[in-house]
């Protein structure tokens, strides 16, 4: 091969659809070789997901809520998805409050991830939330979610039997798990 460098030019861009969360653009680009072609593109603000634990350290605060694309419920970490101008810390705040009625006295940033960079621009910023304290605040009118408490070793046990699928609690929880044993 001896390529280490790939690069696309874009030549051309239409975006063919605006919503509420994403957008999609169809990019016209010139590939290293001199051929073009099309790539679907899927632009998103950006999100947050918070690994939110209980004071013993032990204990993660999860979420379990109605996901239609996969057509059935999925348990995960609270997250959502960052406003105009919101800082990631800032969303991750806000989050924590609307989806389990509390706030970090501390958080850790854990990992900064592209979700699906292959047609995706959605960036996570994961982090650790300790030291929680109650905080209520109005939920989103369409968000309808379970508290779920679990024992951070049941919830990395889950990932293995697939009690636990999504891709960004996965990596929050793994990470959590590792910041945890190294920082006792």
């Amino acid at each position: 091969m001896g390529v280490t460098t790939h690069n696309e030019i874009v030549e051309g861009s239409e975006r063919i659809f605006e919503g509420k969360i994403v957008n999609l653009r169809v990019d016209t680009v010139r590939f290293q070789n001199g051929n073009s072609g099309k790539r679907e593109v899927v632009e998103h603000g950006g999100a947050v997901a918070i690994v939110p634990m209980l004071a013993d350290n032990k204990t993660v605060v999860l979420v379990r809520q109605w996901r239609t694309p996969v057509g059935g419920p999925l348990l995960e970490i609270p997250a959502g998805g960052l406003e105009a101008g919101e800082d990631p810390e800032g969303c991750a705040k806000r989050e924590l409050t609307e989806e389990i009625g509390q706030t970090a006295g501390k958080l850790v940033p854990l990992y900064t991830a592209y979700v699906a960079p292959g047609y995706c621009t959605e960036k996570i910023y994961g982090f650790l939330a300790m030291d929680l304290s109650d905080e209520t605040a109005d939920a989103d009118e369409d968000e309808f979610v379970e508290r779920v408490e679990m024992p951070l070793d049941d919830a990395i046990a889950a990932i293995a039997t697939g009690g636990i699928q999504d891709a960004k609690t996965i990596a929050g929880l793994t990470l959590a798990a590792r910041y945890l044993s190294e920082n006792r």
